[in-house]
């Protein structure tokens, strides 16, 4: 969806956006902004720098067999706003109104795109994974694997570079440096223990992806170094993707985390609706901590090594600008003899409702 932007509404952005810990200021801007916008539909802008606003919603319903209780939930509601002001000159500013009930600023960041490169400065998701790169309607499965969740998510302020090399099998190299600070910790965060990441992918006849990435994060206050490698074959009908992630702890502070995605999606096109796609996931994290200590200063377990099979089918309707799924899934966790799961890491029944546009 494109609109236009009152000239006058810059100053506007500007004033919102200069605390980002002012949720409450990001949620008036992107109401005053779709308001405001539609009173200067007939405003001659022209076509090339007129924002678009873009949104997902994930609404879904899960039901856990083994404490028979179920819960409604709102995964997402996120509004974009994105454009150029010069050929080259490109923003972006999404905020989700609805991330599992909390209002987070996710993507702010200019960005300057010369030809092949992409040089961007701002708030914005570290280049790192497959799995984890993926919007909310671009997802295979209503919930994230653990690489893209509980392992490898990681948001953060600073600055990356991209290459997209013209050979015959492009290859993209990208690299940032990051503050570490997270997304809600930058006022009065200084540093001189930057974090940085590496990632390089290549398309190998247009169907095959391999992905290798690197990247040096913080859990909390001790330093993790984080290496993953995945793959995957896509065709009209066909998507294999499989992706193995390592997390080392500085100092051997805790044992390191290894985690798995493995998945396959056969897409069926149907003449009444888009499609129909049938669905089979693996995935496996050992034991994993985020940074948080015991009584005794080390770090303990936040998430216990675990299995999980799933399985799903999801219906498709609409194209990918105005978009909406019907995702049905069951999943299969597998834990170790006597471990206690979180009470939304069991089996589960997931009815999701997504429309992107």
């Amino acid at each position: 969806m494109i609109l236009p932007l009152p000239i006058k509404f810059h100053s506007r952005i500007h004033i919102l956006f200069g605390n980002p810990a002012n949720t409450l200021a990001k949620f008036i801007f992107f109401l005053l902004f779709a308001l405001t916008s539609s009173m200067y539909a007939q405003i001659d802008i022209n076509k090339d720098y007129l924002p678009e606003i873009h949104g997902t919603i994930r609404a879904k319903y899960e039901y856990e067999p083994p404490i028979d209780k179920g819960r409604f939930e709102i995964r997402n509601a996120r509004l974009s706003v994105e454009g150029k002001v010069r050929p080259i000159v490109l923003y972006k500013a999404e905020i989700d109104l609805s991330d599992e009930g909390k209002i987070k600023m996710l993507d702010a960041y200019v960005r300057i795109r010369p030809k092949d490169w992409k040089f961007t400065v701002g708030q914005m998701r570290v280049p790192f994974t497959i799995d984890a790169h993926r919007s909310p309607h671009l997802q295979f499965f209503a919930n994230r694997s653990f690489i893209a969740k509980q392992v490898g998510n990681v948001r953060d302020v600073g600055a990356s570079v991209s290459w997209t090399s013209r050979w015959p099998t492009p290859v993209t190299f990208e690299g940032g440096i990051f503050n570490g600070s997270g997304l809600t910790d930058q006022k009065d965060f200084w540093t001189n223990n930057y974090n940085f990441s590496f990632k390089a992918e290549a398309f190998i006849a247009k169907h095959l992806n391999i992905t290798f990435s690197c990247q040096k994060a913080n859990a909390e206050d001790v330093n993790v170094m984080m290496w993953e490698v995945g793959t995957y074959w896509q065709t009209s009908r066909w998507h294999i993707e499989g992706e193995y992630m390592r997390k080392n702890y500085v100092h051997n502070s805790f044992t390191p985390v290894n985690a798995v995605d493995a998945f396959a999606a056969y897409c069926l096109p149907l003449k009444k609706v888009s499609s129909i796609s049938f669905l089979g996931r693996y995935d496996y994290m050992s034991n994993h901590s985020n940074g948080n200590k015991d009584a005794e200063g080390k770090l303990k377990i936040d998430d216990p090594e675990r299995h999980r099979l799933t399985g799903g089918i999801t219906l498709r309707l609409g194209t990918a600008k105005l978009q909406s799924d019907i995702r049905l899934n069951y999943e299969q966790y597998f834990y170790k003899k006597g471990v206690l799961p979180s009470i939304s890491e069991q089996n589960k029944i997931v009815l999701e409702l997504v429309a992107h546009f």
